[in-house]
Protein backbone atom coordinates (compact mmCIF):
# COMPACT_ATOMS: atom_id res chain seq x y z
CA UNK A 1 0.00 0.00 0.00
CA UNK A 2 1.40 3.46 -0.93
CA UNK A 3 1.95 5.69 2.37
CA UNK A 4 -0.59 7.83 3.68
CA UNK A 5 -1.14 11.33 3.07
CA UNK A 6 -0.11 13.44 5.52
CA UNK A 7 -3.22 15.98 6.35
CA UNK A 8 -2.50 18.43 9.05
CA UNK A 9 -5.02 19.66 11.78
CA UNK A 10 -4.55 22.23 13.22
CA UNK A 11 -7.75 24.04 15.96
CA UNK A 12 -9.84 21.12 14.85
CA UNK A 13 -9.52 21.82 10.94
CA UNK A 14 -7.80 19.24 8.20
CA UNK A 15 -5.19 21.35 5.72
CA UNK A 16 -3.18 19.94 3.46
CA UNK A 17 0.01 21.81 2.47
CA UNK A 18 1.58 20.08 -0.51
CA UNK A 19 0.55 20.61 -3.75
CA UNK A 20 1.73 17.08 -4.95
CA UNK A 21 -0.52 16.03 -1.92
CA UNK A 22 -3.47 18.03 -3.57
CA UNK A 23 -2.69 16.80 -6.73
CA UNK A 24 -3.30 12.98 -5.44
CA UNK A 25 -6.34 13.49 -3.22
CA UNK A 26 -8.08 15.04 -6.73
CA UNK A 27 -6.88 12.96 -9.04
CA UNK A 28 -6.89 9.47 -7.25
CA UNK A 29 -9.30 9.63 -4.38
CA UNK A 30 -11.71 12.00 -5.61
CA UNK A 31 -11.02 14.51 -2.75
CA UNK A 32 -11.67 17.98 -3.65
CA UNK A 33 -11.53 20.13 -0.85
CA UNK A 34 -11.31 24.12 -0.75
CA UNK A 35 -7.97 26.26 -1.86
CA UNK A 36 -8.18 29.07 0.98
CA UNK A 37 -4.40 30.61 0.52
CA UNK A 38 -4.01 33.61 -1.65
CA UNK A 39 -1.75 33.80 -4.42
CA UNK A 40 1.49 35.69 -4.61
CA UNK A 41 0.56 37.85 -8.09
CA UNK A 42 -3.10 38.55 -7.40
CA UNK A 43 -3.17 38.85 -3.38
CA UNK A 44 -6.15 41.49 -3.68
CA UNK A 45 -8.76 38.71 -4.95
CA UNK A 46 -10.76 36.10 -3.29
CA UNK A 47 -11.10 34.25 -6.86
CA UNK A 48 -8.37 32.73 -7.31
CA UNK A 49 -6.84 30.73 -4.50
CA UNK A 50 -4.09 28.07 -3.97
CA UNK A 51 -2.83 26.45 -0.96
CA UNK A 52 -3.60 25.82 1.76
CA UNK A 53 -6.06 22.75 0.88
CA UNK A 54 -8.99 23.01 3.51
CA UNK A 55 -11.00 19.37 3.74
CA UNK A 56 -14.30 18.85 5.06
CA UNK A 57 -14.57 17.09 8.10
CA UNK A 58 -16.36 14.18 6.14
CA UNK A 59 -13.45 14.10 3.95
CA UNK A 60 -10.93 13.61 6.12
CA UNK A 61 -12.50 11.02 8.03
CA UNK A 62 -13.19 9.30 4.73
CA UNK A 63 -9.29 9.29 4.12
CA UNK A 64 -8.26 7.79 7.65
CA UNK A 65 -11.20 5.73 7.73
CA UNK A 66 -9.94 4.03 4.25
CA UNK A 67 -6.55 4.38 5.43
CA UNK A 68 -5.28 6.39 2.65
CA UNK A 69 -4.54 9.76 4.93
CA UNK A 70 -3.40 9.85 8.65
CA UNK A 71 -3.53 13.25 10.69
CA UNK A 72 -0.80 15.08 12.40
CA UNK A 73 -1.17 17.75 14.98
CA UNK A 74 1.02 20.56 13.18
CA UNK A 75 0.88 22.88 16.56
CA UNK A 76 2.44 20.22 18.59
CA UNK A 77 4.77 19.42 15.57
CA UNK A 78 6.83 22.76 15.67
CA UNK A 79 9.34 22.97 18.28
CA UNK A 80 10.99 25.58 20.06
CA UNK A 81 13.88 25.69 17.57
CA UNK A 82 17.90 25.50 19.32
CA UNK A 83 19.94 28.37 18.84
CA UNK A 84 22.17 26.09 16.57
CA UNK A 85 19.06 25.91 14.47
CA UNK A 86 18.49 28.95 14.04
CA UNK A 87 22.08 30.23 13.33
CA UNK A 88 21.69 27.28 10.64
CA UNK A 89 18.46 28.54 9.30
CA UNK A 90 19.75 32.41 9.25
CA UNK A 91 23.22 31.15 7.41
CA UNK A 92 21.29 29.53 4.29
CA UNK A 93 18.97 32.78 4.39
CA UNK A 94 21.89 35.27 4.29
CA UNK A 95 23.42 32.95 1.73
CA UNK A 96 20.56 32.73 -0.47
CA UNK A 97 20.28 36.77 -0.58
CA UNK A 98 23.96 36.91 -1.17
CA UNK A 99 24.00 34.58 -4.47
CA UNK A 100 20.67 36.92 -5.78
CA UNK A 101 22.27 39.67 -5.47
CA UNK A 102 25.24 38.42 -7.49
CA UNK A 103 22.80 37.25 -10.00
CA UNK A 104 21.51 40.72 -10.06
CA UNK A 105 24.64 43.08 -10.62
CA UNK A 106 25.74 39.92 -13.10
CA UNK A 107 22.32 40.40 -15.09
CA UNK A 108 23.01 44.41 -14.81
CA UNK A 109 26.63 43.78 -16.28
CA UNK A 110 24.80 42.00 -19.04
CA UNK A 111 22.49 44.83 -20.28
CA UNK A 112 24.59 47.13 -20.12
CA UNK A 113 27.18 45.88 -22.14
CA UNK A 114 24.22 44.71 -24.69
CA UNK A 115 22.81 48.46 -24.41
CA UNK A 116 26.95 49.86 -25.30
CA UNK A 117 26.99 47.25 -28.21
CA UNK A 118 23.57 48.46 -29.78
CA UNK A 119 24.68 52.22 -29.39
CA UNK A 120 28.07 51.33 -30.93
CA UNK A 121 26.55 49.88 -33.70
CA UNK A 122 24.20 52.35 -34.17
CA UNK A 123 26.78 54.74 -34.30
CA UNK A 124 28.85 53.18 -36.83
CA UNK A 125 25.80 52.79 -38.91
CA UNK A 126 24.87 56.61 -38.65
CA UNK A 127 28.39 57.95 -39.62
CA UNK A 128 28.41 55.80 -43.16
CA UNK A 129 25.47 56.66 -45.52
CA UNK A 130 23.74 53.65 -46.13
CA UNK A 131 20.35 53.14 -47.88
CA UNK A 132 17.41 54.52 -46.38
CA UNK A 133 15.73 50.79 -46.20
CA UNK A 134 19.03 49.68 -43.81
CA UNK A 135 18.32 52.89 -41.68
CA UNK A 136 15.10 52.04 -40.80
CA UNK A 137 15.56 48.18 -40.08
CA UNK A 138 18.52 49.55 -37.97
CA UNK A 139 16.18 52.13 -36.01
CA UNK A 140 13.25 49.10 -35.63
CA UNK A 141 16.04 46.87 -33.99
CA UNK A 142 17.14 49.55 -31.55
CA UNK A 143 13.21 49.86 -30.56
CA UNK A 144 13.08 46.54 -30.31
CA UNK A 145 15.85 46.11 -28.03
CA UNK A 146 14.89 48.38 -25.56
CA UNK A 147 11.31 47.31 -25.13
CA UNK A 148 12.87 44.15 -24.31
CA UNK A 149 15.40 45.47 -22.06
CA UNK A 150 12.50 47.31 -20.57
CA UNK A 151 10.11 44.38 -20.13
CA UNK A 152 12.73 42.14 -17.94
CA UNK A 153 13.12 44.89 -16.05
CA UNK A 154 9.65 45.22 -15.18
CA UNK A 155 9.15 41.53 -14.80
CA UNK A 156 12.27 41.46 -12.77
CA UNK A 157 11.00 44.30 -10.23
CA UNK A 158 7.38 42.59 -10.16
CA UNK A 159 7.99 39.14 -9.51
CA UNK A 160 10.29 39.78 -7.08
CA UNK A 161 8.12 42.51 -5.43
CA UNK A 162 5.31 39.82 -5.61
CA UNK A 163 7.45 37.41 -3.47
CA UNK A 164 8.44 39.76 -0.84
CA UNK A 165 5.22 40.24 0.11
CA UNK A 166 3.94 36.72 -0.15
CA UNK A 167 7.24 36.21 2.42
CA UNK A 168 5.73 39.00 4.82
CA UNK A 169 2.31 37.20 4.34
CA UNK A 170 4.09 34.17 6.30
CA UNK A 171 3.73 34.07 10.34
CA UNK A 172 6.67 32.64 12.34
CA UNK A 173 9.64 31.97 10.55
CA UNK A 174 8.98 34.95 8.31
CA UNK A 175 9.11 37.49 11.05
CA UNK A 176 12.39 36.30 12.11
CA UNK A 177 12.88 36.32 7.79
CA UNK A 178 11.80 40.14 7.76
CA UNK A 179 14.37 41.49 10.77
CA UNK A 180 17.17 39.24 8.81
CA UNK A 181 16.23 41.08 5.70
CA UNK A 182 16.68 44.24 7.40
CA UNK A 183 20.08 43.82 8.69
CA UNK A 184 21.02 42.43 5.05
CA UNK A 185 20.67 45.27 3.45
CA UNK A 186 22.29 47.58 6.45
CA UNK A 187 25.42 45.40 6.03
CA UNK A 188 25.34 45.01 2.03
CA UNK A 189 27.57 46.90 -0.11
CA UNK A 190 26.67 50.62 -0.97
CA UNK A 191 26.03 49.37 -4.75
CA UNK A 192 23.47 46.82 -3.07
CA UNK A 193 21.27 48.88 -0.86
CA UNK A 194 18.78 49.46 -3.17
CA UNK A 195 18.47 46.05 -4.59
CA UNK A 196 15.60 44.07 -3.90
CA UNK A 197 15.70 40.09 -3.55
CA UNK A 198 12.83 37.42 -3.19
CA UNK A 199 12.58 35.40 0.35
CA UNK A 200 10.96 32.04 -0.61
CA UNK A 201 9.08 30.56 2.11
CA UNK A 202 8.30 26.88 1.57
CA UNK A 203 4.67 25.81 1.65
CA UNK A 204 5.68 23.19 4.25
CA UNK A 205 7.61 22.85 7.16
CA UNK A 206 9.03 19.74 6.25
CA UNK A 207 12.51 21.69 5.25
CA UNK A 208 13.00 23.22 9.05
CA UNK A 209 15.21 21.19 11.91
CA UNK A 210 12.34 22.32 14.30
CA UNK A 211 9.66 20.50 12.72
CA UNK A 212 9.03 16.73 13.42
CA UNK A 213 5.57 14.96 13.25
CA UNK A 214 6.80 12.20 15.08
CA UNK A 215 8.92 13.45 18.38
CA UNK A 216 12.30 11.72 17.26
CA UNK A 217 15.27 13.31 18.58
CA UNK A 218 14.00 15.77 21.12
CA UNK A 219 15.50 14.66 24.17
CA UNK A 220 14.79 18.62 25.56
CA UNK A 221 10.81 18.19 24.62
CA UNK A 222 8.76 17.84 27.44
CA UNK A 223 6.96 15.09 25.24
CA UNK A 224 9.74 13.30 24.42
CA UNK A 225 8.57 9.96 22.62
CA UNK A 226 5.44 11.05 22.67
CA UNK A 227 4.10 11.14 17.88
CA UNK A 228 1.79 13.81 17.02
CA UNK A 229 0.55 11.72 13.44
CA UNK A 230 -2.64 9.51 14.04
CA UNK A 231 -3.38 6.68 11.74
CA UNK A 232 -6.79 6.16 13.46
CA UNK A 233 -9.58 8.73 14.73
CA UNK A 234 -9.97 7.14 17.81
CA UNK A 235 -6.12 7.72 18.54
CA UNK A 236 -7.06 11.63 17.63
CA UNK A 237 -9.88 11.64 19.29
CA UNK A 238 -8.32 10.21 22.40
CA UNK A 239 -5.18 13.11 22.03
CA UNK A 240 -7.91 15.53 21.85
CA UNK A 241 -7.02 16.66 18.21
CA UNK A 242 -9.80 15.93 15.89
CA UNK A 243 -13.15 14.65 17.66
CA UNK A 244 -15.15 14.33 14.29
CA UNK A 245 -17.71 12.61 14.39
CA UNK A 246 -19.12 13.21 17.49
CA UNK A 247 -23.10 12.82 17.20
CA UNK A 248 -25.41 10.53 16.26
CA UNK A 249 -25.92 13.21 12.75
CA UNK A 250 -22.39 13.96 12.29
CA UNK A 251 -21.83 9.90 12.14
CA UNK A 252 -24.86 10.21 9.64
CA UNK A 253 -23.37 12.94 7.22
CA UNK A 254 -20.08 10.63 7.20
CA UNK A 255 -22.01 7.31 6.29
CA UNK A 256 -23.74 9.14 3.72
CA UNK A 257 -20.25 10.97 2.28
CA UNK A 258 -18.79 7.39 2.70
CA UNK A 259 -21.69 6.00 0.50
CA UNK A 260 -22.18 8.44 -2.07
CA UNK A 261 -17.83 8.73 -2.55
CA UNK A 262 -18.14 4.76 -2.77
CA UNK A 263 -20.49 4.67 -5.58
CA UNK A 264 -17.92 7.16 -7.60
CA UNK A 265 -19.30 10.69 -7.11
CA UNK A 266 -17.06 13.76 -6.43
CA UNK A 267 -18.74 15.92 -3.53
CA UNK A 268 -18.21 19.60 -2.58
CA UNK A 269 -19.57 22.44 -0.41
CA UNK A 270 -23.51 22.83 -0.77
CA UNK A 271 -24.50 25.90 1.36
CA UNK A 272 -24.93 27.94 -1.42
CA UNK A 273 -27.16 25.68 -2.82
CA UNK A 274 -29.82 25.14 0.43
CA UNK A 275 -28.00 21.74 1.23
CA UNK A 276 -25.01 19.52 2.72
CA UNK A 277 -23.02 19.07 -0.64
CA UNK A 278 -22.95 19.30 -4.39
CA UNK A 279 -22.77 16.00 -5.92
CA UNK A 280 -20.82 15.65 -9.34
CA UNK A 281 -20.72 13.14 -11.88
CA UNK A 282 -16.91 14.04 -11.95
CA UNK A 283 -14.22 16.21 -11.25
CA UNK A 284 -15.80 19.80 -10.52
CA UNK A 285 -13.41 21.39 -13.06
CA UNK A 286 -15.09 19.21 -15.57
CA UNK A 287 -19.08 18.85 -15.07
CA UNK A 288 -21.91 20.68 -13.49
CA UNK A 289 -23.81 19.10 -9.89
CA UNK A 290 -26.06 16.86 -10.61
CA UNK A 291 -27.74 17.02 -7.25
CA UNK A 292 -28.05 19.18 -3.63
CA UNK A 293 -27.73 16.42 -1.33
CA UNK A 294 -29.55 16.83 2.38
CA UNK A 295 -28.89 14.29 5.14
CA UNK A 296 -31.85 13.03 7.25
CA UNK A 297 -30.18 11.10 10.71
CA UNK A 298 -32.23 8.69 11.23
CA UNK A 299 -35.70 7.46 9.67
CA UNK A 300 -37.63 9.16 12.14
CA UNK A 301 -35.55 12.62 11.92
CA UNK A 302 -38.61 15.58 11.62
CA UNK A 303 -38.91 16.76 8.00
CA UNK A 304 -41.44 19.43 6.99
CA UNK A 305 -43.49 19.75 3.96
CA UNK A 306 -42.04 23.26 3.56
CA UNK A 307 -38.69 21.70 3.53
CA UNK A 308 -39.40 19.49 0.71
CA UNK A 309 -41.15 21.88 -1.28
CA UNK A 310 -38.36 24.57 -0.65
CA UNK A 311 -35.77 21.96 -1.85
CA UNK A 312 -38.07 21.10 -4.89
CA UNK A 313 -38.56 24.59 -5.95
CA UNK A 314 -34.84 25.97 -5.62
CA UNK A 315 -33.27 22.73 -7.09
CA UNK A 316 -35.09 23.05 -10.20
CA UNK A 317 -34.44 26.85 -9.98
CA UNK A 318 -30.72 25.90 -10.04
CA UNK A 319 -31.15 23.07 -12.73
CA UNK A 320 -30.19 20.23 -10.36
CA UNK A 321 -32.43 17.60 -8.39
CA UNK A 322 -32.51 17.57 -4.47
CA UNK A 323 -31.31 14.91 -2.76
CA UNK A 324 -32.96 13.47 0.38
CA UNK A 325 -30.41 10.76 1.57
CA UNK A 326 -31.35 8.77 4.67
CA UNK A 327 -28.98 7.15 7.47
CA UNK A 328 -30.74 4.20 8.78
CA UNK A 329 -28.53 3.36 11.97
CA UNK A 330 -29.81 0.32 12.46
CA UNK A 331 -29.24 -1.31 9.45
CA UNK A 332 -26.40 0.52 8.70
CA UNK A 333 -28.31 1.22 5.02
CA UNK A 334 -28.44 4.77 2.67
CA UNK A 335 -31.50 5.71 1.13
CA UNK A 336 -32.03 8.20 -1.54
CA UNK A 337 -34.97 10.03 -2.40
CA UNK A 338 -34.97 13.49 -5.48
CA UNK A 339 -37.19 16.17 -5.72
CA UNK A 340 -37.87 17.96 -8.88
CA UNK A 341 -40.25 20.91 -9.18
CA UNK A 342 -43.37 19.47 -11.37
CA UNK A 343 -44.94 22.73 -12.14
CA UNK A 344 -48.54 21.44 -11.51
CA UNK A 345 -51.31 23.09 -10.63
Amino acid sequence: MASRIPIHVSNHTAFVWDVDHAATLRSEHRICGVLTGTLPHLSQQNVFLGLPLVLMPEELVLLVEKQLAMIVHDPAAHHTPTPSQLETWDASRRQDIAQQLARLEQRKAEDRASATATATATSAMTATPVPQDATLAATIQQKRAEREARRRQLATATATAAATSDAAAVSGATIRGSEERDDAIATAPASNNNAVYTVSVPTTSDTFAWYNSNNEHDDDSPQQGRTHTYETLDAARAAGVWNYPSSAEERARCEVFRDLWEKGYYMGGGSKFGGDWLVYPGDPLRYHSHFVATVQSSPSAPLRPMEVVAHGRLGTATKKAHLLCGWDPVSREVTYISIEWAGFG
